[in-house]
């Protein structure tokens, strides 16, 4: 498998920030330990990275991912080791797990994700079953996934506080593989078992300001650890609110954001001498699959938006509508396979990065939300376990990928971070 490069070489201010996350490798480990002991780590994660060159961040992180069947396979004793450390963490008697994947049964390539996360819990020792909250599903059902394998859903059922299925099994961890999008269902409210990732981390609470507000602060701190500017780790963002893209309500106090995001981000760009032309992406701040998302260079572009883009805009999964967006500083991807766009998606479990892949799109452009029908995937060729090597250089292949566990896992601690501040019940 080869390794995806760079278009550019890797110089100036990244190769800087690389050189700087190897030499504090002890300090940094150590630090992530500490921050472990006083934070509930998410039970698990992935976060979509953008490597430009001059800036390595994350622009997404997801607490329902949904591409495991993405990752290496030769990685899989990672997420096997990985998945037990998370369960031992919650409920250490735990011998069964019940998974609640997403509704969409009709999407093969899903439900092989659903398999892959099936394997690496029966793999840790696990009993799994798999619980739906679809209403079609009313008896035990056989689904097969793109890559044939077969998975069963069974109709999930409440008695008291527990969810159960039809034959009692009841087991102390549900793990949510559905990010509620829709909304919760009553049938999920209050229940006495371990019920990961809570609700509010659903997209139907959860906002994508709340997150990198938190990751604003561990960006700080972690930048402080290392000495360098914040900003190579850390897109510039804002929030518009009350807005209706089919009336045009908000325009134009969401061009103003975007024009606030832009000037920040240019005098950045002359800080640094970077010769490009900065853009910003306006996305729904609560929502995924790449859905109300689009890419700008100045905020006249927001400005009366034909018919097309504001149905694109207006309604994310489920239905949703679009009032709020993040309106977030573009980060280039200069990375590429086989000449075609590239940026590395990072999965964790527990505390642990369990392995990752490229987004590949050939019809997308550097500055361009890579999420979108079209896309591939390409496993991350780690040749050690996300482990550096401290005889090469910053740009080796293992090197360029502990930088991406270190920058994916600042995320993933900026979600436990998010998630204890929106706590319903704190």
């Amino acid at each position: 498998m080869t390794v995806p490069h760079l278009t550019t070489a890797l110089t100036g201010p990244l190769r800087e920030l690389e050189s700087r996350i190897l030499a504090a490798q002890p300090h940094i480990e150590h630090w992530f330990r500490s921050q472990w002991h006083n934070h509930a780590v998410p039970f698990y994660g992935s976060v979509d990275l953008r490597n430009s060159g001059f800036k390595l961040a994350p622009v997404d992180m997801n607490l329902f991912p949904g591409g495991h069947n993405n990752l290496n396979p030769d990685f899989l004793p990672l997420a096997v080791q990985a998945a037990q450390s998370a369960v031992d963490r919650v409920c250490p008697e735990a011998r069964n797990i019940l998974v609640i994947p997403e509704n969409h049964t009709r999407n093969s390539f899903y439900l092989q994700n659903v398999a892959a996360l099936v394997h690496i819990f029966e793999q840790a020792g696990l009993k799994v079953r798999l619980g739906s909250l679809n209403p079609e599903i009313t008896a035990p059902t056989q689904l097969t996934a793109a890559n044939g394998a077969v998975i069963t859903l069974e109709p999930l059922e409440r008695r008291g506080n527990r969810l159960v299925l039809a034959d009692g099994f009841s087991p102390c961890i549900v793990l949510l593989n559905n990010d509620l999008s829709g909304g919760i269902p009553d049938i999920l409210k209050n229940l006495e078992q371990n019920l990961l990732p809570p609700l509010h981390g659903g997209w139907a609470v959860r906002r994508k300001s709340n997150h990198f507000a938190a990751y604003d602060k561990v960006a700080d701190d972690f930048s402080s650890l290392i000495s360098i500017d914040p900003w190579l780790i850390n897109p510039y963002y804002s929030t518009a609110t009350g807005l209706d893209f089919h009336t045009r309500q908000g325009e134009d106090e969401l061009a103003a954001k975007v024009e606030s995001v832009l000037a920040r981000t240019r005098a950045k760009y002359r800080e640094y001498g970077i010769d490009h032309e900065p853009y910003v992406i306006v996305k729904a701040d609560a929502g995924t699959y790449g859905m109300g998302v689009m890419s700008v260079k100045t905020p006249e572009e927001v400005i009366g938006l034909n018919r097309k883009a504001r149905n694109k805009m207006s309604v994310v999964k489920e239905g949703l509508e679009v009032s709020e967006v993040i309106v977030q500083e573009g980060v280039y991807t200069f990375e590429s396979i086989n000449e075609a766009v590239a940026e590395p998606v990072v999965y964790m479990m527990d505390r642990y990065v369990i392995g990752g892949f490229y987004r590949v799109h050939t019809g997308r452009g550097v500055d361009e939300n890579l999420n979108a029908p079209g896309m591939h995937f390409v496993p991350l060729s780690f040749e050690k376990p996300c482990l550096p090597d401290r005889h090469a250089g910053p740009d080796a292949p293992p090197n360029r990928f502990y930088a991406y566990g270190v920058i994916s896992r600042l995320a993933l601690l900026a979600a436990s971070l998010e998630l204890e501040a929106t706590d319903p019940d704190a």
